[in-house]
């Protein structure tokens, strides 16, 4: 079905337009030949005003939901869609796409499946021990998904190998790095400020805790430097616990989870943007985190670790610095060595946001995803 004279393109994301996803809305929004509809389970934040917006139906704690997580039954998302008839449907993340693979064959549409990160990375058994069904259909159906999937894209070469590993077609599976918008004028993010932000869900693979142990020696060396952290998750209390025990609370600043538009303006007066990323004991990595592109883009230099596809976006000693795992002392120094010299925070910067222009484009990256799109009904 065409809309306005477009092929619509479902974007299936079973937990709509959470606040830390705004790169699903940003890349449907830049759409030029496809009209996209946004189709899920639940929603999580306001329609982003864009195309169209059948959505859901089914209301947070209401039986089909229950059915829906538990069977996979197409039939709710069908009459979510009414009379809509999509020329295929694009799913972010590889669960999502597990429930997104019945509607799609029974609308006779292909499949396009963006993996992200965890799940390609995350073991088996810990999913398994989540006893979320969500999850535990994953592993279920995962190889009837790399066998009726049409495209899968990866938003690192790091996630592709995952992808490959685990069985997925080399021939349908492939690089695509999302593509992010560029400031409309340059921003000097990397100004006198001696602020070091850090924006993150809370949870183990972002490396949070090593931050902050690193920002206790780092403080040491700089009494006036300050620690932003920006976003929720499990192990907020463990992690606020932690700054007072080093003494470093009154200079750290958890401001929980922000919107987007919200963020960059703490990108824009921030010194630097720190992502200590770790494998996480299940397995989990970092495909290539958005907001170390958001923070390129805007000039900020980057300190982040050697680690999933974090290299392919941060090019040591030219756009940022790259230090170990885990390693609080090398991730120290690297706070340290850009907080006493501003001008090579500037030369780093400017290198980032340079870097990001010209391969992690919002409109290029969505030209090139249009060019699959149309591949797969030519």
């Amino acid at each position: 079905m065409n809309v306005a004279g477009l092929p619509v393109a479902v974007i299936f994301r079973l937990q709509m337009f959470k606040p830390s996803e705004p790169f699903i809305a940003a890349q449907a929004g830049a759409l030029r030949n496809f009209a996209p509809a946004f189709l899920g389970r639940e929603r999580f934040g306001p329609p982003p005003g864009l195309g169209l917006a059948a959505q859901d139906r089914l209301g947070r704690r209401s039986w089909a939901v229950l059915r829906n997580a538990a069977t996979r039954d197409p039939a709710p998302f069908l009459a979510a869609l009414g009379g809509l008839r999509p020329a295929l449907i694009h799913a972010h993340f590889g669960p999502d796409a597990v429930y997104a693979l019945p509607l799609a064959r029974q609308l006779g549409v292909p499949l396009v499946t963006t993996f992200h990160g965890f799940d390609v990375t995350t073991s088996a058994s810990a999913f398994l021990r989540s006893g979320s069904p969500y999850l535990i259909n994953y592993l279920l159906f995962k190889r009837q998904l790399a066998r009726y999937g049409a495209l899968f894209l990866c938003v690192s070469e790091h996630i592709r190998r995952h992808a490959l590993a685990l069985g997925f077609p080399e021939a349908r599976t492939r690089l695509h790095y999302i593509g992010i918008e560029a400031p409309v004028s340059d921003t000097e993010a990397t100004s006198a400020s001696l602020n070091i932000l850090h924006v993150a869900r809370l949870v183990e693979k972002k490396g949070t805790a090593i931050l902050i142990r690193a920002f206790a020696a780092v403080k040491a060396r700089h009494p006036k430097a300050t620690l932003t952290i920006i976003g929720d998750g499990p192990l907020r209390a463990t992690l606020e616990a932690l700054a007072t025990g080093l003494n470093v609370a009154g200079s750290v600043k958890f401001l929980g989870a922000l919107p987007n538009a919200v963020v960059l303006d703490h990108m824009r007066n921030a010194a630097m943007f720190v992502l200590p990323s770790v494998t996480a004991a299940s397995g989990d990595t970092e495909g290539l985190p958005i907001t170390i592109l958001e923070a390129c883009a805007l000039g900020l230099p980057i300190i982040a670790t050697r680690h999933g596809g974090i290299p392919e976006a941060v090019r040591d000693g030219e756009t940022g610095l790259l230090v170990p795992e885990r390693d609080e002392t090398a991730l120290a120094d690297a706070v340290d060595q850009l907080l006493g010299d501003q001008a090579v925070r500037s030369r780093l910067g400017a290198a980032a946001r340079a870097h990001m222009r010209q391969h992690f484009n919002l409109q290029r990256q969505t030209a090139a995803l249009e060019a699959h799109y149309a591949a797969l009904l030519a």
